[in-house]
């Protein structure tokens, strides 16, 4: 059931994306008087196509990693003398640049138009309280304390954990100071404090830029009892049920759910013996965590059991709600943010700042889709945000290919007054070629890497 959920919300993912991507092409194309041959999301085979009025064929192909507009072009067959006006090459070189361009701009208003949609809709988010100051750690030296709630990081309001993490990750690498604002905000209270970077380096695969500065959400006490079983896990074959409450490991007393977790994670292969209470009985039940490898090499125990639900203190949480305008200035705000945010990362993958097992492939997709689209509407609306960000910004890259690489071109022609040469271009091909493949093969292997 979870794969196919997962493989559900991965063609719904890809499929929303590539087709508002390709219909700014084709929408842009009509506009300027092309003739579009073919719509398809996909690539390969139509597994379903038809023809419309428009004389456009409109194709669902059986590859959804991608899709494509075809337009009469001269460059690529034979074109009738009564059509040569709607090929796309003889088309003035404004409108070109206009038609290609289109595509990844529709991402990026998208991503404008789903913000937009969450701000009016209403994000309950967790008000960013420090709970645990790591020793020697940045926040340590900046002076942050328990307790306190952070207002700003370098001048920008964050109100979220999420807002504190792309803060912080948009500072990996940096020189520098990094300005912070924190205290209690409903008295009134409030300091700055600063701490320097100094090239701050940051293992995105293996820990948070939150973690990695030395900070830890404040968590309320959460009762250490079975809300989750695993099939198959350590924790059902030793007869561990839901709504068991572990009140001691080999007699050490738990308190708290993330005491118990801590235990786990430090006892793999190791036998434990739970002390827990079902029914008002006590029973104890031996069990052995089994071992998982992260991905800096640390190996954690685990036993396949979850928490049972628990509601956060009002006090903690923060309804960011908006009205439709104001919300459409901070959707375009949030799109700004990621787009930065997203250009910097592919500087500092260039520059080695950031390591190129960074880059994820369809595999990551697929399961953040799938666990985005059981975490709810929010979730998945926020990453197919995220997506259609990173789809817009990669799309123009100046990669030949890619429709990045298209616009050079077009822009040169502009300067020079003539196209470039089918000599260069097809140069230019080949390195771009070479380029994606390789990117891709990359991502590929960091996937099932990760798996």
């Amino acid at each position: 059931m979870d794969l196919i959920q997962t493989l559900l919300a991965t063609l719904v993912t890809l499929g929303i994306l590539v087709t508002i991507h390709e219909w700014g092409h084709f929408w842009v194309a009509r506009r300027c008087g092309v003739k579009v041959l073919r719509f398809s999301v996909g690539f390969g085979k139509p597994i379903w196509m038809r023809v419309g009025r428009d004389g456009t064929e409109y194709a669902v192909a059986s590859i959804p990693l991608g899709g494509y507009v075809r337009m009469l072009d001269e460059r690529e067959g034979d074109v009738p003398d009564e059509l040569r006006q709607q090929a796309f090459n003889n088309k003035p070189v404004m409108q070109r640049i206009a038609i290609v361009a289109a595509g990844p701009l529709v991402n990026l208003i998208f991503a404008v138009l789903a913000y937009w949609f969450l701000f009016v809709w209403g994000v309950t988010v967790v008000k960013p309280t420090i709970g645990v100051v790591e020793p020697a750690s940045l926040a340590e030296q900046a002076g942050l304390q328990p307790e306190l709630v952070l207002t700003e990081i370098d001048g920008r309001e964050v109100r979220s954990w999420e807002e504190v993490n792309l803060a912080l990750a948009a500072r990996i690498g940096d020189e520098g100071l990094i300005e912070l604002r924190a205290g209690q905000p409903e008295s009134g209270w409030l300091k700055n404090y600063s701490v320097p970077l100094q090239g701050w380096k940051v293992d995105l695969e293996s820990e948070s830029p939150l973690r990695a500065f030395g900070l830890q959400p404040w968590q309320p006490l959460i009762e250490p009892v079975i809300g989750q079983v695993t099939p198959d896990g350590a924790a059902q074959s030793s007869g561990l049920r839901i709504g068991d409450k572990v009140v001691a490991v080999d007699g050490e007393p738990i308190t708290d759910w993330m005491e118990l977790v801590s235990v786990i994670q430090a006892s793999a292969g190791s036998a434990l013996d739970f002390s827990v209470v079902r029914d008002q009985s006590d029973l104890i039940l031996p069990i052995t965590p089994g071992s998982r490898e992260l991905s800096d090499g640390t190996v954690v125990g685990f036993i396949g059991a979850g928490v049972q639900p628990y509601a956060w203190p009002e006090g903690h949480l923060v309804d960011l709600k908006q009205g439709p305008l104001e919300a459409l200035v901070s959707g375009f705000e949030k799109t700004v943010q990621m787009v930065s945010l997203t250009l910097d990362s592919i500087r500092k993958m260039i520059v080695g700042v950031i390591s190129l097992n960074n880059l994820s492939g369809p595999i990551t997709i697929a399961k953040v889709a799938g666990a985005s689209a059981e975490s709810g509407l929010e979730s998945f609306v926020s990453f197919l945000a995220y997506l259609s960000v990173s789809l817009g910004v990669l799309n123009l890259l100046p990669i030949p290919m890619l429709d990045g690489g298209h616009l050079v071109y077009y822009f040169v022609e502009l300067v020079r007054g003539k196209p470039v040469s089918e000599r260069v271009q097809a140069f230019g091909l080949k390195i771009g070629m070479a380029l994606l493949f390789s990117l891709m093969a990359l991502a590929m292997i960091n996937d099932i890497a990760r798996l």
